[in-house]
């Protein structure tokens, strides 16, 4: 008997038809993975399961956990279900955890709501499950003291406390370096084989469960289009959307030759010896600081036209890195230069900053969602000693959008009417809008769908076409990282510890981290035919 058998589940919030006749089963210790892209589906189909739809959802169907019926359980007989005999790891651990309790108190709540025992045993308990999660750290550390895959296993700690027959992870690794998510992907299967449990994992990446499910089933627009054993799907994929998406996680970009517009000039950006480092909690009331030195005595270039990664697990320095090539945060040794000038002085370089822009992670995050795109793409327009006004400024923001693929007409929308794919380009033309010479991708296509990615790498190749574009592309994702770039830095502890030319450093990878990090980087199988995508 399957711990879970989903069976005709239709969902409609209000007048929206969310989900059609999905059907799915997970068996005691196998791992059934729901993969696709934002809006397929996905994560409603969790939420019917843990019975945590939103207010004016109306499901139809069945959904069988151990022999009960959840549409047809009651609030509160679901309360008691919830953490004992299903749990839920969520996308973003931060989010998911308290920010004023101690991830010990957090995973021993779990089991005092379910159980009768003592805080001291439901304490020690959870002592166990973090250990048990791989977890090094003191229970009475807080989220905030935690790496984000520190914080992802608290959050399956708290899951699993009760060892629950069915364990769903929505999106467990997005964002996460690669060792990282190698890791938590290996400790989720250890818990399956260990418990028992079924686990439903949730993903819009083929290529992270290729090697992890027994089961893949695809959605699109809130329909299953196929369904069957990993091995089987992967090599024989019959629907088109399936292979759409095969493809996209196996994308390549066609990157144009390095092209140097400025032959014998001083390199673009030029980084000599640069140490930075933070304060760390006194031990004593007397004596130095102690000080932790995030990075330590790197030094790089990047010449003109030249597309180089940025790549390194969390913690490495990338993002402090990042902040002081942008002027954002001083330096305590060694100097930074762009186009020759000194990044740091001691008033604003208006002349420097103009010359770099940025584009982050998350979209929506580094907009003003309170203002019309013209507003927002003509941020960068304060650091031009006479930006465009009228017409010529209109001009500027037609054709900044039209250069990402966007329609002039769209400088008058809010940023919550696009897609995520259409708000990184937003941020691509807000760069772009003043021709800087460089610009800093920051993890800039880790959070996007997949096909998604695909058409954002697609973009930039296309303006590196036709702006011979200088960038630093700092990202996790390594297959991305070596579709678009000439050269590659790996960064570990504060140090660059290898770089080279992007295909030389993948081939042939001489430091012991870098073969780690190559290791560990989720692939796809190579299939023993071609795919034609109709």
């Amino acid at each position: 008997m399957s711990i879970l058998d989903i069976r005709n589940l239709s969902l409609r919030i209000g007048t929206t038809d969310i989900l059609h006749d999905v059907n799915l089963a997970v068996q005691h210790g196998e791992i059934v993975a729901i993969t696709g892209e934002s809006g397929s589906g996905k994560s409603m189909t969790a939420l019917s399961v843990m019975g945590l739809l939103p207010r004016g959802a109306k499901p139809q169907g069945q959904i069988i956990l151990g022999g009960t019926d959840i549409l047809q359980t009651s609030e509160p007989d679901l309360c008691q279900m919830r953490g004992n005999t299903m749990g839920m790891v969520f996308q973003e651990p931060m989010t998911a955890l308290n920010p004023v309790q101690t991830i010990g108190d957090q995973v021993a709540e779990t089991i005092l709501i379910h159980e009768k025992t003592s805080k001291a045993a439901a304490h020690a308990h959870a002592a166990q499950m973090l250990e048990r999660v791989g977890l090094k750290v003191a229970p009475t550390r807080y989220p905030h003291e935690l790496s984000g895959g520190q914080r992802q296993r608290v959050v399956i700690a708290m899951a699993i406390a009760l060892r629950p027959k069915l364990l769903i992870a929505d999106e467990p690794t997005t964002a996460l370096d690669v060792t990282t998510q190698a890791r938590i992907l290996i400790l989720l299967q250890d818990l399956v084989c260990d418990f028992e449990m079924g686990l439903l994992l949730i993903t819009h990446d083929l290529a992270v469960v290729a090697d992890v499910a027994d089961q893949i089933v695809v959605m699109q627009k809130g329909r299953v289009v196929e369904a069957g054993p990993t091995p089987k799907l992967l090599a024989g994929m019959q629907h088109p959307y399936t292979k759409a998406l095969f493809e996209a996680s196996t994308h390549q970009v066609d990157l144009p030759g390095k092209t140097d517009v400025r032959t014998g000039s001083v390199q673009l950006l030029y980084a000599k010896h640069i140490l930075r480092d933070y304060p760390l909690p006194r031990r004593t009331l007397f004596g130095p600081r102690p000080m932790f030195r995030a990075i330590n005595d790197i030094n790089f270039h990047i010449d003109h036209g030249e597309r180089v990664g940025l790549v390194g697990e969390s913690g490495c320095g990338k993002s402090t890195l990042t902040r002081a090539i942008l002027g954002l945060e001083d330096v305590q040794g060694g100097e930074i230069r762009l186009d020759g000038e000194p990044v740091f002085t001691d008033h604003p370089n208006l002349a420097v900053r103009r010359k770099m822009q940025v584009v982050f992670q998350d979209p929506y995050g580094s907009f003003n969602p309170r203002h019309r795109v013209d507003r927002l793409i003509t941020e960068p327009f304060h650091l031009l000693e006479k930006p465009p006004k009228g017409k010529a400024r209109e001009a500027a923001i037609s054709k900044a959008l039209q250069d990402v693929g966007l329609a002039a007409d769209d400088a008058g929308k809010y940023i919550h009417e696009f897609s995520g794919g259409q708000r990184q380009r937003l941020a691509i033309a807000r760069a772009l809008i003043i021709a800087p010479e460089l610009i800093i991708f920051d993890e800039a296509v880790s959070a996007l769908d997949v096909s998604v990615r695909a058409q954002v790498l697609d973009l930039i190749a296309d303006l590196c076409r036709k702006r011979a574009l200088a960038y630093l592309f700092i990202s996790h994702d390594l297959s991305v990282v070596r579709s678009v770039t000439d050269r590659v830095m790996v960064m570990q502890a504060g140090r660059i510890v290898e770089q080279g030319e992007t295909e030389t450093v993948f081939t042939d990878p001489q430091h012991p981290y870098t073969q780690t990090l190559i290791a560990a980087a989720p692939q796809l199988p190579e299939l023993p035919h071609a795919i034609e995508t109709v």
